[in-house]
C-alpha cells in the first residue's frame, strides 16, 4: 500500500488466487511471530518471578527463626508466672490463631487473583486483525 491507502502497482496487476496466497502466507508468519512474543514474554515474567520467590524463601526462613527465638522469649516470660507447659500452650494457641486469620486472608487474595496475561501479545494480535482486514479488503477491490 502507498501512503494514500491505495494497493501498490504489484498488488493491483497480482491475480486473486496469489493475493490470497500471499494473505495467507503473512497471516501464518505473524502468528508464528505472535506465538514466539508471547513465549517471551511469559518467559520474562516467570524469570522474575522465580527471582521474588527465591528472595521471598529466604525471607521466610529468616523470619522462622526469629518467630522461634520469639517464641521461646514468650514462653520464658509466661513461665516466671505459671508453669512451662501451660506458658508453651498459651503461646501455641496465640500463633495458631494468628495463621488461621492469615490463611483466610490468603485464601481471599488468591481467589481474588487474576492469570497471567501477556498483555503486549494481545495488543499486537489486535493489531494484526486489523491489518489483515485491511488486507483482505484490499484484495478484494
Amino acid at each position: 500500500m502507498d501512503a494514500g491507502g491505495r494497493p501498490s502497482p504489484e498488488l493491483q496487476d497480482a491475480s486473486l488466487g496469489d493475493l490470497l496466497k500471499q494473505l495467507s502466507e503473512q497471516t501464518t508468519t505473524l502468528v508464528r511471530q505472535e506465538i514466539d512474543l508471547a513465549k517471551a514474554e511469559v518467559t520474562q515474567k516467570g524469570k522474575q518471578a522465580s527471582v521474588g520467590a527465591g528472595v521471598l524463601a529466604a525471607a521466610a526462613i529468616v523470619g522462622l527463626l526469629a518467630l522461634g527465638a520469639l517464641t521461646a522469649m514468650f514462653i520464658a516470660l509466661l513461665d516466671t508466672a505459671m508453669a512451662t507447659w501451660l506458658a508453651a500452650l498459651i503461646v501455641t494457641v496465640v500463633y495458631g490463631a494468628i495463621a488461621g486469620a492469615l490463611a483466610v486472608v490468603g485464601r481471599g487474595r488468591l481467589k481474588a487473583a487474576t492469570p497471567v496475561v501477556p498483555e503486549q501479545t494481545v495488543e499486537t494480535v489486535k493489531e494484526d486483525v486489523e491489518w489483515a482486514k485491511t488486507q483482505a479488503r484490499s484484495a478484494r477491490t
